[in-house]
């Protein structure tokens, strides 16, 4: 028998670690014949902490949501073998629909295997690719290869990945670079963190073979400093796989020399952008290069450099191991194979998904991930981040595809999908966003810093009740002068959080401005508290709970709410019993 124990971020972050250390006191307390290992994130987030537990004719059974008072369970089933014992643990019927719906490449060993063990990565096939690269192809042939599967880049633009290598490759000079860019930094994404903690050894091949097509001497991923299990794990593997082989001098005998090493990055946003990410690299502060040259041309050290992500790497084994008309065959004719989101927000199953191209929103938000948390309606969706747009609920049925999300002025991004339901304030959704790009920006071009700073200031007014007539012009004209005059794909996207809930929600930015109202009720200082007498029992919950001493009335009567005093906090309609707490 096998136990194994997620310990993603998402896992230890839920108490994955504790249990654990009381599987582990308990299996080397005596003659137990179990097996207890770790594994990353399997994408069922939401079901955290989770136990994998493989009988000894391979049959899984999964635990969800185990606490500490758990594990006794999980001991007498040990001792026993009466599945009695577990059965309030297994995941549910339901909840199999989350990953049973998932075609998983990027993905694919994510919370099956432990990651801080090679021998699990080679037992499933690992390093085979790398072999076959080395060993049968030439680099010409390998970017054909890769040409034929359409892979675009999974950073965001989804740029030709074969594109990319072929102009590294043929750009002159004895030394190049392959870089990972590993700087996730989008709210509610963590795509790429969760395949490094999960499956590190799958990006190190991927750059392993990458950097034998355009021929690199060394491979770096930059990964922000954030990601301290990320950074652990991946450390480890490197020395595993160095260890083994796949990295150094010589790899697998073939002449073939590539070494690999970790930069920690500070967390900027702008790092995203591959030019600051390279001057982050090299030392300096991270801000955008003009282009040309391209880093294909003149990158690192002004050496030719390749950049992708971490998803875009994680693609490549499958497909040299398949072949790339086999991940050509899954999505749509403009975008190639599979995309890992990360499903958050206001929805009942969130996590890691990773789907073909082509389908639609719905089926990630409803057949996936379980529709909306307490069966509220569904009013938006974030696609792509701060860079991104909110795509309303009468396009829910957009197809998930680049040029698809493009034409509803949403982007495909590194692939933060944040799901809102009908209490979300969609002028304070477009604030949050631009907030985070206003302090995200570099600085270096006029447009972007001051333009994001004057818009977040319009939008901060328009939330405070203070908006006037013309705001909305306004934030439209500063929209389009910072997409069009901003030096690099921070600024140029940052407008379009605004641009999307401007077209697809102008209603709310009028009666905040006009009305001065909030119809989500989100926006505190537009917001009323009220007490409806003929629903009032005087029962004095809401005056207990009112840190602002702001209710009186005595028991068993009508109470009253001094709006002087009130501070909006919503305690009273959270503590309300009987409907009478009105919200205006």
């Amino acid at each position: 028998m096998k136990l194994f124990v997620g310990q993603g971020s998402c896992g230890i972050a839920a108490g994955a670690g504790k249990i654990y250390g009381l599987l582990e006191d308990y299996i080397n307390s005596g003659n137990v014949a179990a097996e207890l290992s770790v594994t990353g994130c399997n994408g069922m987030c939401y079901l955290e902490p989770i136990v994998d537990i493989y009988k000894d004719d391979g049959t899984l059974i999964r635990l969800v949501q185990v606490n500490e008072k758990n594990v006794r369970s999980i001991i007498k089933y040990i001792e026993t073998g009466n599945e009695s014992e577990i059965a309030a643990l297994k995941v549910s019927d339901e909840d199999k629909l989350f990953l049973s719906k998932q075609t998983r490449i990027a993905l694919k060993r994510c919370g099956l295997i432990n990651p801080e063990k090679i021998e699990d990565y080679i037992a499933g096939g690992g390093y085979r690719s790398l072999r076959r690269v080395l060993t049968e192809m030439t680099p010409e042939t390998l970017i054909e290869e890769i040409k034929k599967s359409g892979l675009g880049g999974r950073g965001g633009a989804g740029f030709p990945t074969w594109f990319k290598w072929n102009a590294a490759r043929q750009s002159g000079g004895d030394n190049k670079y392959i870089i990972c860019n590993a700087d996730e930094g989008d709210p509610g994404a963590f795509m790429d963190r969760a395949v490094i903690e999960s499956d590190p050894h799958n990006l190190i091949e991927g750059m392993m073979i990458g950097a034998y097509a355009i021929g690199a001497s060394e491979a770096i991923v930059y990964v922000r400093a954030e990601y301290p299990l990320a950074i652990k794990r991946l450390e480890k593997a490197i020395g595993q796989a160095r260890e083994n082989g796949f990295i150094g001098q010589n790899i697998m005998g073939t002449g073939f020399s590539c070494e690999m090493r970790i930069k920690a990055g500070a967390g900027a946003f702008v790092c995203g952008e591959e030019t600051a990410l390279i001057e982050s690299l090299e030392g300096n502060r991270g801000m955008p290069r003009l282009k040309p040259p391209f880093p294909a041309q003149s990158g690192y050290l002004h050496k030719p450099s390749n950049i992708n992500n971490v998803e875009t790497y994680a693609n490549i084994p499958w497909i040299i191991e398949n072949g790339g008309e086999a991940f050509a065959a899954m999505g749509t004719p403009d975008s190639r194979g599979t995309k890992v989101f990360a499903l958050t927000g206001k929805i009942n199953r969130g996590g890691l998904v990773e789907i073909p191209m082509g389908k639609t929103l719905r089926d990630v938000i409803f057949d996936i991930g379980g529709g909306i948390r307490g069966g509220k309606a569904i009013k938006a969706v974030q696609m792509g981040g701060p860079s991104g747009g909110c795509i309303p609920a009468e396009l829910i049925d957009t197809v998930i595809d680049y040029k698809k999300l493009g034409a509803t002025g949403a982007i495909m991004g590194s692939g933060g999908m944040v799901v809102m339901d009908e209490d979300t304030c969609m002028v304070g959704m477009a604030r949050f966003f631009l907030d985070f790009t206003a302090k995200e920006s570099c600085g270096k071009c006029v447009h972007c810093r001051i333009g994001t700073k004057r818009m977040l200031e319009i939008l901060d007014r328009i939330t405070k009740g203070e908006g006037k007539e013309g705001d909305i012009e306004l934030l439209d004209e500063l929209s389009n002068a910072i997409k069009d005059g901003a030096l690099c794909g921070l600024g140029q996207t940052a407008p379009n959080p605004v641009l999307t809930t401007m077209k697809y929600f102008r209603n709310e930015y009028e009666a905040h401005i006009n009305s001065k109202k909030c119809p989500a009720h989100e926006c505190r200082e537009l917001v009323e508290y009220s007490i409806d007498g003929e629903k009032c029992t005087g029962c004095t919950a809401c005056a207990r709970k009112c840190p602002a001493k702001a209710i009186t009335g005595e028991l068993k009567k009508t109470h009253v709410i001094d709006a002087a005093l009130c501070t909006k906090c919503g305690s009273c309609l959270a503590a309300c019993k009987f409907g009478a707490v009105i919200r205006d």
